[in-house]
């Protein structure tokens, strides 16, 4: 691993949309994605060793499944993947939302609530287009995936749940947005209410990308074309930033051991003048522990 700053590279993984990091109790190990590669990634914590499998779509977000093997948003629905020997994944398509998700459009952001149930949100791939025709969906084994609980958005992004559930995050992270809301979350019902705006982005630095919370409750959301990672607190201040080598992170996760490592994915796609480490995909130790992604409940 190459170290600078605090902060570790993982081998020398560039990805061109790298998203949806996610830490694996049971195998120690660290799963993510690259967008347009159609790729999925692993890192064994102990041996340090790096395996892929490929996707024939798309895969923006992922998840772990009780049952074993992941549940990803793609490009077409909701689907299982089995990844076993590889070079490809075993894809199932589970679900889809009503009528299908509509031309240059693609599920992106998405991971588990604290019951276990798989939310994703779309958008449109063109993102130059700014078509506000997204939406967030939650997705279950027995209801299939709900007609939209958020709509209109650009760039979804920024799913996160408290440690107790009780109240969800997300953000949209295109240029004309760059607004995180907060929401009033019924646990035994899987739905949001009182939507209400947690952090206008347009006065930090950086776009509001991918997002974890901590143990203590704050959030940590990626300050994409910032270079940062910010932590807000759940009364919506700004109390820590983390600067990074690479100008745009896009997701953090909390992992390893005893939750007190956060691996961050990063862009490499339209990346800055001398940006080095653009694409990379980095660990680092922010002082505070995460919360555990719970498994999908399938």
């Amino acid at each position: 691993m190459t170290h600078t700053h605090g902060v570790d590279m993982v081998a020398d993984v560039r990805c061109s949309v790298g998203e949806s990091p996610l830490w694996c109790t049971e195998q120690a190990a660290w799963y993510w994605v690259d967008i347009p590669a159609r790729t999925i990634w692993r890192l064994d914590a102990a041996s340090g060793r790096l395996d892929n499998w490929q996707t024939t779509e798309m895969v923006a977000s992922i998840a772990l499944k009780q049952s074993g093997g992941l549940i990803a948003g793609m490009e077409s629905g909701i689907f299982s993947l089995e990844l076993g020997s590889g070079p490809m994944a075993a894809q199932r398509k589970l679900a889809a939302p009503a009528g299908g998700l509509g031309p240059g459009m693609r599920f992106n952001d998405g991971r588990c609530d604290r019951q276990g149930r798989f939310w994703s949100g779309t958008m449109c791939a063109d993102i130059a287009a700014n078509r506000p025709l997204g939406n967030l969906h939650r997705y279950t084994a027995r209801h299939g995936v709900s007609a939209p609980v958020v709509s209109g958005l650009l760039v979804q992004n920024g799913l996160a749940w408290s440690p107790d559930g009780r109240t969800m995050y997300l953000s949209d992270s295109h240029p004309q947005r760059q607004l995180v809301w907060a929401f009033d979350y019924d646990v035994d019902e899987g739905m949001p209410s009182r939507q209400r705006l947690f952090v206008d982005m347009n006065a930090f630095a950086g776009r509001p990308d991918g997002a974890a919370v901590d143990s203590d409750g704050c959030y940590w959301i990626c300050g994409n074309d910032g270079g940062c990672i910010l932590r807000f607190t759940p009364d919506g201040r700004l109390d820590r930033r983390i600067d990074v080598p690479m100008s745009k992170p896009s997701m953090c996760s909390f992992g390893g051991d005893k939750l007190d490592t956060l691996l961050v994915t990063s862009i490499s796609a339209g990346k800055a003048e001398g940006d080095d480490w653009a694409g990379a995909v980095v660990l680092l130790r922010p002082g505070v522990t995460g919360v555990a992604e719970t498994l999908f409940h399938g």
